[in-house]
C-alpha cells in the first residue's frame, strides 16, 4: 500500500499551477481511503488507535479553520479558556488536588518527557542546583526507577533530558507484570549518597498487557522517600470514565497521589490524534518553564490579566487540541464514554475465552484492559519455527487486507523470548462475532502458511 500510494502521488514536485481546492481535497481523500487504514473496520485490531468520534473530528476541524494558538492571550483567548477547563475537569476525574494543573502535549511520549523534565528540575532544586542554568553535573548520578516493561519513551526521555538512558533502573514485576512494591522499596533503600533519585515512573495500563502497577503502595513509598511519582496512564486513564471498571481494576485508586501523570485521549477517549495531557498535582513545578518574551508576554500585559500558556509547554505556537476533547465531553458525556470503555473491555475478555477454547492458540496473558496477547502454537513444533510462523501469518493477514493484528515479543517464565500476536480492542462498534472472525482469520492464515 505504501508503494502504491507513493506512485499515485507522482513526482515530488510542487506544481507551478494548482489543480484547485475540490480536486486536491478529492485526490488526497481518495489516496488516504484507498491506500490507508479503515479504523472503523472491526478487523483493525493492531494498535491503540481508535476510530475517532465524528463530533471530535468536527471540533478538530473548527480549530483547523480558526487556527488559534495557546502561547499568548492575543493568539487565542477563548482556546486558552477551553484548555484550562478541560485540564481542570480531567484533574478532578483523576482525583488530583484542587490546585492541580496541566497542559496538552503532542502525544504520550512528550507527556512522559514533560513529567520527567519537571521531576529533574525539582530534584535539582532540592540539591540547590538550577539545572537550567548550571547543567546536570551538580546532580551527581541521576536515577529513574521504573518497571521492567515501562514504555520505551521513558528511556528516550531520559536521553533527551541529558540524564542518559543508563540512569533508568528497571524494577522487577510480579506474575501479572506489575511493578513489585517490595522490589521498589529495596531499590530505593539501596540508593547511595552520590545518586540523585529523579523519579519513580509507574504504569497504569501497559501497552501489551494493560497491566496497572499497584499505585497506592508505590505512592506510599515515593512519599516516604520524597521522590517524584510520575504515572504513565496514557492507556489506562480512559478507564476512569467507567466507575464500575475503576472500582474493579486494582491500582487505579492511587492515581490521584501522583506528582504528575500522562494520559492519551486519542486512545480510550476516541479523539483524533494528538490528544495527550500532562497533569501535575500542583502548578509550582511549571515555574521552571516560565519565560518572559517582549513580543509575546511582556510583564505589564500579564499583570493586567492578558495571560497565555507559554510557561506551560516547551512549544511556543501550540494547537488548541483541547477543543475537540471539550466538544466530545459535552456532546457525549462521561457515562457514554464509560460504556464504550466497558464494551471494549468485554470484547477483550471474550477474546480470551475464545483463544483458550482453540487448541492451536495459546493465551500468553489475561485480558486486563482491552488487549489480549496470544500465540499460534501447534504442538510438536520447534520454538524458532513457531516464532517465524507467527511473524509470517501476521504479515499474510496484513498483505491480504483480511485483518490487522498486532505483534510483540514476550519474555516467558523460562527466560525465552517469544514472538506473539496481539488483539487491541478500541472499536466500540465491534462485536463478539467480529472477535470470532478475527481468530478464524488468524487460524486460516496459519494453515496457509504451514501448507
Amino acid at each position: 500500500m505504501l508503494a502504491a500510494a507513493r506512485a499515485a502521488l507522482g513526482p515530488a514536485e510542487i506544481p507551478a499551477e494548482g489543480i484547485g481546492a475540490d480536486a486536491a481535497v478529492r485526490q488526497f481523500t481518495e489516496l488516504l481511503t484507498c491506500y490507508g487504514l479503515d479504523l472503523s473496520n472491526p478487523r483493525a485490531a493492531a494498535h491503540l488507535q481508535p476510530p475517532p468520534l465524528a463530533v471530535a473530528a468536527a471540533g478538530d476541524a473548527v480549530v483547523g479553520a480558526l487556527n488559534p494558538s495557546l502561547d499568548t492571550y492575543d493568539s487565542g483567548p477563548s482556546a486558552i479558556a477551553v484548555e484550562r477547563w478541560v485540564v481542570e475537569a480531567l484533574a478532578r476525574l483523576a482525583g488530583l488536588p484542587g490546585d492541580a494543573d496541566g497542559v496538552f502535549t503532542p502525544g504520550g511520549s512528550l507527556s512522559n518527557l514533560m513529567g520527567l523534565l519537571l521531576a529533574r528540575d525539582r530534584a535539582g532544586a532540592r540539591r540547590g542546583v538550577d539545572v537550567r542554568q548550571d547543567g546536570l553535573a551538580a546532580l551527581g548520578q541521576p536515577v529513574v526507577l521504573t518497571g521492567e516493561l515501562a514504555h520505551f519513551s521513558v528511556r528516550r526521555a531520559c536521553a533527551a533530558l541529558g540524564l542518559g538512558e543508563r540512569c533508568v533502573r528497571p524494577v522487577a514485576l510480579d506474575a501479572r507484570r506489575r511493578m513489585r512494591p517490595d522490589a521498589l522499596a529495596a531499590a530505593l533503600a539501596d540508593l547511595n549518597r552520590n545518586e540523585t533519585p529523579i523519579a519513580v515512573v509507574a504504569t497504569a495500563g501497559g501497552t501489551d498487557f494493560g497491566a496497572i502497577d499497584p499505585l497506592p503502595e508505590i505512592a506510599s513509598l515515593t512519599e516516604a522517600f520524597s521522590i517524584w511519582l510520575h504515572v504513565d496512564a496514557a492507556y489506562g486513564f480512559g478507564v476512569l470514565f467507567s466507575p464500575r471498571l475503576t472500582a474493579t481494576l486494582e491500582g487505579l485508586d492511587g492515581l490521584g497521589r501522583a506528582d504528575s501523570l500522562a494520559l492519551d485521549l486519542h486512545k480510550l477517549g476516541w479523539q483524533p490524534a494528538p490528544a495527550s495531557v500532562l497533569l501535575t498535582a500542583d502548578p509550582a513545578p511549571f515555574a521552571t518553564l516560565e519565560r518572559e518574551v517582549s513580543y509575546l508576554n511582556p510583564a505589564d500585559d500579564t499583570a493586567a490579566g492578558f495571560t497565555g500558556l507559554l510557561g506551560r509547554s516547551l512549544q511556543t505556537t501550540r494547537r488548541a487540541d483541547a477543543v475537540k476533547v471539550a466538544t466530545t465531553l459535552l456532546a457525549v458525556g462521561g457515562r457514554e464514554l464509560g460504556h464504550m470503555v466497558e464494551h471494549c473491555h468485554r470484547l477483550a475478555q471474550y477474546a480470551q475465552t475464545r483463544i483458550q477454547a482453540r487448541p492451536a492458540l495459546r493465551l500468553i496473558g489475561p485480558a486486563e484492559l482491552t488487549t489480549v496477547v496470544f500465540r499460534y502454537q501447534p504442538t510438536g513444533t520447534d520454538q524458532a519455527d513457531v516464532d517465524a510462523l507467527n511473524a509470517r501469518l501476521r504479515r499474510r493477514l496484513l498483505r491480504s487486507g483480511s485483518a490487522l493484528i498486532g505483534r510483540t515479543e514476550v519474555t516467558e517464565a523460562d527466560g525465552r523470548s517469544s514472538v506473539c500476536l496481539k488483539l487491541t480492542f478500541v472499536n466500540p462498534t465491534a462485536t463478539e462475532s467480529d472477535v470470532d472472525q478475527l481468530l478464524d482469520a488468524v487460524c486460516a492464515a496459519a494453515v496457509q502458511e504451514c501448507a
